[in-house]
């Protein structure tokens, strides 16, 4: 079996069919900082895709995100939401 301790980045290996829990589920890990650094501006990224799918709690999540980040931050976190629908479609 193939094997590599390289880590992944969270939600590297989701695409355009991922389900609005599994990108809320990529937030999640990224605004914990489950073995890897905390890192709000992805989560904010993954709970927007999230959002987009109808998830609910990732509306909420993707605000309490917002306010934590400043107004530039969340224009990155904005773009890389959609350069991963672009890539992802």
């Amino acid at each position: 079996m193939p094997y590599s301790d390289m880590p992944l980045p969270p939600g590297a290996l989701l695409g355009a069919d991922a389900c609005a829990e599994d990108l809320y589920q990529a937030g999640l890990v990224c605004a914990a900082g489950i073995d890897a650094d905390i890192d709000l501006v992805a989560a904010h990224k993954w709970f927007n895709l999230a959002a987009s799918r109808g998830h609910e709690d990732a509306k909420f999540q993707r605000q309490e995100m917002a306010e934590l980040l400043t107004s530039e931050e969340v224009k990155i976190a904005l773009s890389a939401a959609r350069d991963w629908l672009k890539l992802a479609h």
